[in-house]
């Protein structure tokens, strides 16, 4: 038996944590939402909170790693040419000042291909792991997430990244509906929003873990630990 600490139950639920189905999944940790020059700095949300996580997600890659488990890293953001853009979105993001598109330091926010589209350099992704373009929230939206992960036989999904609350909680709710089993890492995600944070992780246990099982990145590391 093989299981990580979690409540509401420890996961997975028959003991069986196999390295090869169990992806850890790093959701949006790009320079736009981490940098202070960056798309969610321009809204006016302190980005240190975001920051403050990279830490536990690099250990937790490198546990993910030794493990031989998967890592899935996902990016958000348009195309170039903004085709992908719906007159709802531009309206959206016009009418709540969200700086889609516009020029920055880190060069047209949330556009693909740019500087602050990248991953962070804190947790560059290295050669073998598998990278995850995405317009919408939820990274099953519009991409081959859902194929290449049943073609690699993952079954296991464990969150971190950001936020909480949209991106992170949005791909869970997506997984859990295709039958993933899925883990939050509390510490190993964060939002802009502490409440909104507590919320989306509290919502991951209702009734008994309706979206899945939510733990500490020390209690994954050391369950990862016994794979490696």
């Amino acid at each position: 038996m093989t299981v990580i600490k979690a409540r509401p139950f420890d996961y997975p639920y028959d003991g069986k944590l196999k390295p090869a189905a169990t992806a850890l999944l790093v959701i949006d940790l790009q320079v736009d939402f981490l940098s202070e020059q960056g798309y969610f700095a321009r809204q006016g949300y302190d980005a240190s909170a975001l920051r403050a996580i990279i830490p536990a997600v690099r250990d937790l890659i490198a546990a993910a790693r030794r493990a031989g488990c998967p890592i899935v890293y996902t990016r958000q953001g348009y195309r170039a040419d903004l085709a992908d853009r719906t007159p709802y979105e531009q309206w959206r993001h016009k009418h709540a000042g969200l700086p889609v598109g516009e020029p920055s330091p880190t060069g047209r926010l949330l556009v693909r291909g740019e500087p602050g589209f990248q991953i962070i350099p804190e947790l560059t992704p290295a050669p073998e792991d598998i990278i995850i373009d995405k317009t919408a929230n939820g990274a099953f939206c519009a991409t081959d997430l859902d194929h290449v992960l049943r073609a690699r036989g993952i079954t296991h999904l464990l969150f971190t990244g950001c936020t909480t609350d949209v991106c992170v909680h949005t791909t869970l709710r997506e997984a859990n509906d295709r039958n993933y089993q899925c883990l939050l890492v509390e510490d190993g995600c964060a939002s802009g929003d502490a409440y909104a944070h507590e919320a989306a992780v509290y919502m991951t246990t209702i009734e008994g873990g309706l979206f899945g099982v939510v733990a500490k990145a020390q209690d994954v590391i050391k369950g990862l630990a016994t794979l490696a």
